[in-house]
């Protein structure tokens, strides 16, 4: 539990999503904007969270949608471009999220100085992007073959858009990914992005894994926070903070506001 003060300053630490708009090739990709959309887009949003008060941002290609297992060499090219252009402007911790690649998103974080990665590290899936397994022994020796183990690793243990094929309880699956996969935190999820993260299920994951941060990773918002940070040591925060509550809207600063002012009220904080 050190490292979560240690990288974040707070116990409960607020983890704000930075949704890069498409990459170059990928279907949704907005070729009259280009790369200047997406700087303009992930600075806009950085700009809003720093002064909405949140602990740490982690960008990810959200809407390169459909997601694929492997990306391709413009998906780390673009996200590396972006994080390196923005960094001189962030004043807070920050992390990186490649849907679906673990090897991709750890040799990000290690380039760009990231503090974290969350990814999908372990179990096996079916769903909306087909039968999908996961190496957790390749993604951490290449984290160790690369000297990248200062990147904490957070890991998604109920996948978003997929349900697993070897079926256990959550809390079963928390134990397991800590004790033989090595998670230095586990994220938490509903059945998919902006949908609530179960109480129910945050505890059950906690009471397993006590020295262990658990984040509710989907579906918190101003009115939820207080009962998931009664539980959960953290949460990671995308669709409520957007305008009007839509994911591929911008950061609403306002939102990131009156958010954080329950965070801190919770903290003890003024």
């Amino acid at each position: 539990m050190l490292w979560l003060r240690d990288v974040f300053g707070h116990d409960k630490a607020i983890i704000g999503m930075v949704h890069l708009p498409a990459s170059p090739g990928s279907p949704r990709h907005a070729e009259e904007k280009g790369m200047t959309g997406i700087l303009e887009s992930v600075e806009a949003d950085i700009e809003s969270y720093q002064a909405g008060g949140v602990d740490a941002v982690m960008f990810c290609n959200e809407d390169d949608r459909p997601y694929q297992l492997r990306v391709g060499p413009e998906v780390v090219a673009t996200m590396t471009r972006t994080v390196a252009a923005v960094r001189p402007k962030l004043k807070i911790p920050f992390g990186i999220d490649i849907l679906w690649d673990p090897v991709a998103a750890i040799a990000i974080a290690h380039a760009t100085g990231a503090s974290f990665v969350r990814e999908v590290f372990t179990g096996a899936y079916a769903g909306d992007i087909g039968v999908w397994n996961t190496n957790c022994g390749e993604a951490l020796r290449f984290r160790r073959q690369i000297g990248a183990e200062r990147v904490k690793l957070l890991y998604n243990i109920n996948a978003e858009f997929a349900a697993p094929l070897a079926p256990r309880e959550l809390s079963a699956t928390a134990k397991s990914a800590v004790f033989s996969s090595l998670a230095d935190g586990i994220c938490v999820s509903g059945q998919m992005t902006g949908e609530d993260t179960g109480t129910a299920n945050l505890r059950a994951v906690k009471d397993v894994i006590p020295d262990v941060p658990v984040f509710a990773n989907t579906g918190v918002h101003a009115e939820s926070v207080a009962e998931k940070l009664a539980v959960a040591d953290g949460a990671v925060v995308g669709t409520w903070f957007k305008q009007d509550g839509i994911t591929w809207n911008p950061v609403d600063p306002e939102r990131v506001r009156r958010f954080m002012t329950v965070v801190r009220g919770l903290r003890g904080q003024a």
